[in-house]
């Protein structure tokens, strides 16, 4: 199948990861920007998982130009339900067959199938590819009520504001819900690509070595995350 013709960002989206930028300067935050390389992406998915991988990744660029000029809540929605739908819940030693696997998006759309981290990680290289502020979005580990029993599980929240109540999209539902109203969750801690945070208190995420290896891989495949704090 040949590779689709690059797909161009949007004006609006470059100004809104400019802002974000000046912003996280005034604020002392490390500043995050990210570059994605479409045609590297696709040519990579055809070398990788054949027409399959193309199509599921041309629908992924799609979804992101199609959806960058809407509001945020939309954009949430539009994200949260994308990745629900795309990806089938499998454990990663039956897919990767290694007990702890984060993939790439790339990866999660070529097998179509990933754990409740790479669903988070499909979400939140999303928007910040559509231009969602960096700072707003955190992957939280947290303990899950599931059939009776506590498991571990990662969500991605996103914060209005710094001390507001996160949004959480969740692989396990298609609603999204103030983490207030998810009493089956029970937060451990967040991190992105500007640090940690447990317990109110903001450390490097330098310390976190799957994060290292994934941004390795998705360089390569041609998503490049340029900070202080996420090159290894």
């Amino acid at each position: 199948m040949p590779i689709a013709p690059r797909f161009r960002r949007a004006g609006a989206g470059l100004a809104l990861l400019l802002l974000s930028a000046l912003l996280a300067l005034v604020a002392g935050w490390p500043v995050v920007a990210m570059q994605m390389d479409s045609d590297r992406l696709l040519q990579a998915a055809q070398a990788q998982y054949g027409a399959n991988g193309v199509k599921a990744v041309t629908s992924w660029l799609q979804l992101i130009d199609s959806t960058r000029p809407l509001a945020t809540a939309e954009q949430l929605k539009a994200v949260n339900q994308f990745w629900n739908t795309s990806v089938r819940s499998v454990e990663d030693m039956d897919v990767w067959r290694q007990t702890d696997y984060w993939a790439t998006p790339l990866e999660s759309l070529g097998k179509r199938a990933g754990d409740c981290e790479d669903y988070v990680i499909g979400k939140y290289f999303t928007l910040l590819e559509m231009g969602l502020p960096p700072e707003k979005l955190r992957l939280i580990y947290v303990r899950a009520k599931v059939g009776g029993q506590s498991i571990a599980h990662m969500v991605l929240g996103y914060y209005e504001t710094p001390s507001s109540t996160p949004l959480v999209l969740d692989s396990l539902t298609s609603t999204i819900l103030p983490a207030s109203q998810r009493k089956d969750l029970t937060p451990v801690f967040s991190f992105n690509a500007q640090g940690i945070y447990v317990a109110g208190q903001q450390r490097s995420v330098q310390s976190i070595s799957r994060w290292h290896d994934l941004l390795t891989r998705m360089r390569a495949e041609g998503i490049e995350l340029n900070d202080s704090e996420a090159k290894p």
